[in-house]
C-alpha cells in the first residue's frame, strides 16, 4: 500500500505484482497519476474497480459489496458437486471430528486441493471462517469422516453462491469506529482440548478483519480461552488502528473490543488477579499492556450480541443465519 498527496488530493495505490487499485477523492488526481504511471511503464487503464485476484466487486451508489461467485462455483465443479442439495449450515452443531478416526482413508491431494479452495473463498466469507477452519486440521491423513464434513460445506456454498460482503456507505463524514469482538469456546479440540479463538473487527457496521483459529496452548477454563482470544483480538486491533491512521493521516483513538466474559474483563484490567493468571504464558498478558496504554478499551456485550460467536462454534440454523446477517454476508446479487 502506498500513499501521496495530502487532503482532497491523497492517494492510496494499492499493489499486489502488477496490478494496481487506486483510489481517491479527486477524480483529477487520481487522472493525473495514471498519466505519470503510463509516461513510466506500459500500462492499460480497466476502468471502474469490477474484479481483483478472483473476488468480484460491485459499486452501487449504496455501498460496495465484495463476492467470489465464479470461484465457488468452480469449487463445486471440480468436486462434481455444481448439482447437490443444498444446506443451509456449513456444519452440523455439535459436530465432532478428529485425527484418530477410525473410518476409511480418502485421497489425502484431493482433500487438500478442496479445503484449499475453500480456504481462498472465506477471504470474502466469513461465515466459512469457523468450518473451514475445522476440516483444515486433516489435512495429513484425512478420513471419510472429515470428507463428509466438507461436501456439507460445499452443500452450504451450493444455496449461497451469490453471498458475499457487504459494505454500506456511512451517512455520517466523521470518521467511523472501529469495533472489535472475541470470543472463544472451551476444549472444543477433542483431540488436544484446545479452544478456537474468533476475532471480528467492523469499521462502523461493516465487518473489515475477521479470525477463527484453534488456540496454541490448552486453556484451563472459559475465562482463560476468553482472554487467550482477546489477546490475540488485541494485537490484530492495534494493527488495524495504525492502518488506519496511516491511511487517514488521523492519530489513532483506541479501540473498543467487545468481551462477553466479565471474568476476562477483569482480567484484562487488573493485573493483581495472580491466581488466576500466573500460569498463563506471558505473550497473552500483551493486552493488559493495551488496557493500561489505552489503545484497547475491554467492554462487555451479552452473548446474544457476540458477533464473533459464529467464529468459535457451529451454529444451529436459526442462530447462525442471524449471525451471518449480522456480520454482513448477504446474497449480493
Amino acid at each position: 500500500m502506498y500513499k501521496r498527496g495530502k487532503g482532497k488530493d491523497r492517494l492510496l495505490v494499492g499493489i499486489y505484482v502488477d496490478d494496481l487499485l487506486i483510489t481517491g477523492a479527486d477524480e483529477e488526481e487520481i487522472a493525473r497519476f495514471k498519466l505519470q504511471m503510463k509516461e513510466l511503464f506500459k500500462m492499460s487503464d480497466l476502468g471502474l474497480l469490477t474484479y481483483y485476484l478472483g473476488i468480484e466487486v460491485h459499486q452501487k451508489p449504496e455501498g460496495i459489496t465484495l463476492c467470489q461467485e465464479a470461484y465457488a462455483k468452480k469449487i463445486l465443479e471440480s468436486c462434481s458437486m455444481e448439482d447437490c442439495n443444498p444446506s443451509h449450515v456449513p456444519m452440523e452443531p455439535r459436530l465432532k471430528l478428529s485425527k484418530r478416526s477410525q473410518a476409511p482413508a480418502v485421497d489425502a491431494t484431493e482433500y487438500r486441493s478442496v479445503v484449499g479452495s475453500l480456504r481462498y473463498l472465506v477471504n470474502t466469507r466469513p461465515d466459512l471462517a469457523y468450518s473451514v477452519g475445522v476440516v483444515s486440521r486433516f489435512m495429513e491423513a484425512p478420513t471419510t469422516e472429515h470428507w463428509a464434513a466438507v461436501k456439507q460445506i460445499l452443500r452450504y456454498i451450493k444455496g449461497t453462491t451469490n453471498f458475499g460482503c457487504v459494505y454500506l456507505r456511512e451517512k455520517r463524514k466523521e470518521m467511523v469506529e472501529l469495533l472489535g469482538y472475541s470470543d472463544s469456546d472451551l476444549a472444543g479440540d477433542i483431540d488436544d482440548r484446545k479452544s478456537t479463538s474468533g476475532v471480528a473487527y467492523f469499521l462502523g457496521r461493516n465487518i473489515v478483519s475477521w479470525l477463527s483459529q484453534k488456540q496454541k496452548v490448552v486453556a484451563l477454563s472459559s475465562c482463560e480461552a476468553e482472554y487467550i482470544a482477546a489477546a490475540t483480538a488485541a494485537g490484530q486491533g492495534v494493527w488495524l488502528e495504525r492502518l488506519l491512521g496511516d491511511l487517514t493521516e488521523k492519530e489513532p483513538e483506541g479501540v473498543v473490543l467487545y468481551v462477553d466474559n466479565k471474568s476476562t474483563i477483569a482480567l484484562c484490567k487488573n493485573p493483581v488477579h495472580h491466581d488466576r493468571s500466573k500460569h498463563i504464558d506471558i505473550r497473552y498478558h500483551y493486552i493488559r499492556d493495551c488496557v493500561e496504554e489505552g489503545k484497547i478499551e475491554v467492554n462487555y456485550i451479552c452473548t446474544d450480541d457476540q458477533l464473533a460467536d459464529i467464529l468459535t462454534k457451529s451454529l444451529g440454523r436459526q442462530k447462525f443465519t442471524e449471525m451471518r446477517g449480522r456480520i454482513g454476508v448477504q446474497a449480493v446479487k
